[in-house]
């Protein structure tokens, strides 16, 4: 099931985070203070977190929000599945609800920012698999030989299935 983050699921998403074996230190902490910029001011903070559960158990989550100064381009920050439960579509699942939630917020576009490292090839695959195009490379952007690799992603809103019960936003005509 995937839900939105509550007050009960920041310590599982901190440690699923931290467990990843992707994360370094800093970014695990940015993603700390990103929970607690959402924890204060909800989507106001410019940060949404959906979460995917199977019972009680936290497996992945995703962290997106609206790019500032744009007319409808989101962020896709992270997506981050536990090491355990890799390889059973938990990413795919929270990306595409990504989607959906960005096509119910008016938006149109979704930039990835990622790694150029082996350690982020899965991740790599996995947006080309989802329809994310390669839009640009910068070398040696994280680090000497980690090169920052973008993705993007033009949504359509008839192509998005939405949840029952939400109606998207129309553009005007």
């Amino acid at each position: 099931m995937i839900k939105e983050l509550t007050e009960q699921d920041v310590p599982h998403v901190v440690r699923l985070a931290a467990s990843s074996g992707i994360f370094k230190p800093f970014e695990i902490q940015c993603v700390k203070e990103l929970l607690d910029a959402y924890r204060q001011h909800g989507e106001a903070s410019g940060y949404a977190f959906l979460i995917y559960m199977e019972g009680s158990n936290v497996l992945g989550f995703a962290c997106f929000g609206p790019h500032p100064l744009t007319d409808g381009t989101f962020d896709l920050y992270w997506i981050a599945v536990d090491a355990g439960a890799r390889r059973r579509g938990i990413a795919r699942a929270l990306l595409l609800r990504v989607e959906e939630q960005v096509c119910c917020q008016g938006g149109r576009l979704i930039l990835v920012e990622t790694s150029g490292t082996p350690a982020y090839t899965p991740a790599r695959r996995l947006y080309e698999s989802c329809d994310y195009r390669y839009q640009a490379v910068i070398h040696d952007f994280y680090a000497v030989g980690d090169d920052l690799i973008v993705f993007g992603k033009v949504l359509q809103q008839e192509n998005v299935v939405l949840p029952v019960g939400i109606i998207p936003i129309s553009s005007p005509t």
